[in-house]
């Protein structure tokens, strides 16, 4: 099933090339705020199953392109990722440590809008593509082995970054949690659906060229020790975020203008907008180009605009 948030956070149901609106048959499930319903539809998914799944059977909905798509899941309680998780194509000798940090959930937004590139001294913007795990019911201190059974559905995933802002003892909170720089959607893809979560391919591309394409198999820790080590840290709640980490090698400057996409296999396509109004340049080499090319840094340095050195 494929669940999404349109128009005025109604939520639907993708069917085919439509949306059907099931919001009134969520009516009893508690929430304070309409962006919620989704949280508390994970939390009790199994009773409504049949009955959404009835409701798409007996409605045409409307055509998907006559909606206005939102974030699918708008406010969740946490956001969770996790750091250097990918093994880069076989160029790291063993695993990082794991790790992760926390992501402001008020950065979350979806399908069609658009990460806004703050006025800051960033040496570099960047968006990596993760896939998402969205987590359907509270965990606390799981198993690995047992850690599939937590997860409710998965969606795409934009790491927005503003690299280079420090202090550098303390970076996550000022590269990550900006405003804007948490995309998802377009819509939730639950688990049943998903086979093996560990052999997708992930696909970026910035104004129609690919920069990012890699497998989820090539993470350095897999997504149930993800699941079991986040929850070791913190509760998890239905509706709860964990993003599994990136590919780093295609990792390229976000700029003014530019249309980016993500599409994970099974999970639709993701595409938002790039604005920054100071319109700063860097080249467009991806951080592989750039390493082969021989250049210092780990990144492409800007060339044009404010901050420019």
């Amino acid at each position: 099933m494929k669940i999404l948030y349109f128009d005025d956070y109604r939520l639907g149901i993708l069917k085919g090339e439509a949306v059907v609106d099931v919001t009134d048959e969520l009516r009893d499930i508690p929430s304070v705020d309409q962006r919620t319903l989704v949280n508390g539809l994970i939390a009790r998914f199994d009773d409504y199953r049949e009955r959404l799944q009835e409701a798409v059977a007996r409605e045409d909905g409307q055509p998907l392109s006559a909606v206005t798509l939102r974030p699918p899941l708008p406010l969740p309680r946490n956001i969770d990722c996790m750091a250097v998780n990918y093994m880069e194509d076989g160029t790291r000798d063993e695993p990082a440590p794991i790790n992760g940090f926390h992501k402001s959930p008020s950065a979350i937004i979806g399908p069609g809008d658009t990460m806004v590139l703050d006025d800051i001294p960033a040496t570099v913007f960047e968006g990596e593509a993760e896939l998402a795990v969205i987590i359907g019911k509270p965990a606390s201190h799981v198993a690995a082995a047992e850690a599939m059974d937590y997860i409710f559905g998965y969606t795409n995933f934009i790491d927005g970054s503003a690299r280079g802002v420090g202090p550098s003892n303390n970076v996550f909170f000022q590269v990550k949690s900006r405003d804007t720089f948490a995309p998802i959607g377009p819509y939730i893809v639950t688990a049943d659906e998903i086979a093996d979560p560990q052999n997708l391919q992930v696909r970026l591309s910035v104004n129609g060229t690919v920069m990012q394409d890699f497998n989820t198999s090539d993470m350095a820790h897999n997504i149930a020790r993800c699941i079991e080590w986040t929850s070791s840290i913190h509760a998890l709640q239905p509706g709860d975020i964990l993003a599994t980490g990136t590919n780093h090698r295609g990792l390229n400057a976000f700029q003014d203008g530019d249309k980016v996409e993500l599409e994970i296999e099974g999970l639709g396509c993701l595409a938002i907008n790039i604005r920054d109004d100071l319109k700063r340049t860097w080249a467009r080499d991806t951080r592989l180009q750039h390493a082969e090319k021989g250049l210092e840094g780990a990144h492409t340095p800007q060339i044009g605009g404010k901050y420019a050195s």
